[in-house]
């Protein structure tokens, strides 16, 4: 059975902002290996300073992800999305009969590191240029999102959604798991619990390593959620997606306002920052790093929205 984030008809569950002036469209990009390859680039009139790539599924470019950026434009912060298969499909828009699975296999991560790097690239050429960049993925796409912090590229912070931190990837991607001292920015991990291949014993591992390495970092656990529950299409978890999709703008905000970009921690700094969403007392730590601040187990920011 193949698993995947998204399904034909998924949208993200977020409302979109009536009257939010953006600029949106497909674009072509160039990766490091000279490939063009499409991605779709959603720009707010108003900029908070913020930039994200977005790293979708194993779908490559599917409109789950050009959506999304544009949610993220609504809210004033310059989104790219990317696809992944232009070396072997092609980079002509695809429908929903497109067969993505023999373009997975044939993916690598030295080349999707590539596009990765050129995406980021892009988003600091915008006029005006963005004061933070980060990335979010999700399934492969977020356990590239963690990959993408051990690249040198000067990212604020990295989201990734139900990505398998450790042991083999897509792509023969490494873990991050195993790259965790390359990690050069916060973390912040989402993951449902029931989503049987990243179980307990995967997500404690990627938080001792991260522990281990010194990087700050967020793991958010979604009692009785699945693999791929931050969808329009899984309306039981609309709570969980909510609560989700605000504690994404707050690490954003708060890797914008201010933030120095990545730099190695502190000596002696805390290096973790682990929260169980439904645990009623969680377990609270500080740091005396002033990049990063800690909310483990309260409320996020309340969103503008």
């Amino acid at each position: 059975m193949r698993r995947m984030c998204t399904t034909p008809d998924s949208r993200p569950p977020i409302d979109p902002i009536s009257g939010a002036a953006i600029d949106a469209g497909q674009i072509t990009l160039k990766g490091e290996d000279g490939t063009e390859f499409r991605a779709y680039l959603a720009r707010p009139e108003q900029s908070t300073g913020a930039g994200i790539v977005i790293l979708p599924d194993v779908r490559g470019l599917h409109p789950f992800f050009e959506e999304l950026a544009l949610r993220f434009a609504e809210r004033g912060i310059a989104a790219l999305a990317i696809d992944y298969f232009a070396r072997t499909a092609g980079s002509e828009p695809r429908g929903d009969e497109f067969e993505y699975m023999p373009h997975v296999e044939q993916l690598r991560w030295e080349d999707a590191r590539g596009d990765i790097t050129a995406a980021v690239a892009h988003l600091r050429s915008l006029d005006p240029a963005p004061r933070s960049v980060l990335t979010m993925g999700f399934c492969m796409g977020g356990r590239f999102s963690s990959l993408s912090a051990t690249l040198g590229l000067g990212l604020a912070g990295v989201v990734p959604f139900y990505g398998w931190p450790v042991g083999k990837g897509r792509a023969e991607s490494p873990a991050p798991a195993d790259l965790a001292h390359k990690i050069e920015c916060d973390v912040l991990a989402i993951y449902g619990e029931a989503d049987a291949p990243i179980p307990k014993e995967a997500r404690d591992a990627f938080d001792e390593a991260l522990d281990k390495a010194g990087v700050r970092h967020e793991t958010v656990v979604y009692r009785g959620a699945p693999h791929g529950f931050f969808d329009k299409g899984t309306p039981d978890f609309a709570d969980a997606s909510a609560d989700a999709w605000d504690r994404v703008l707050a690490f954003i905000r708060r890797h914008t306002a201010g933030q120095p970009f990545a730099a190695a921690p502190p000596s002696g700094a805390v290096g973790s920052n682990v929260a169980d969403a439904t645990d009623s007392e969680p377990d609270h730590r500080t740091s005396s790093d002033p990049r990063v601040a800690y909310w483990a187990g309260e409320e996020p920011e309340a969103s503008e929205d």
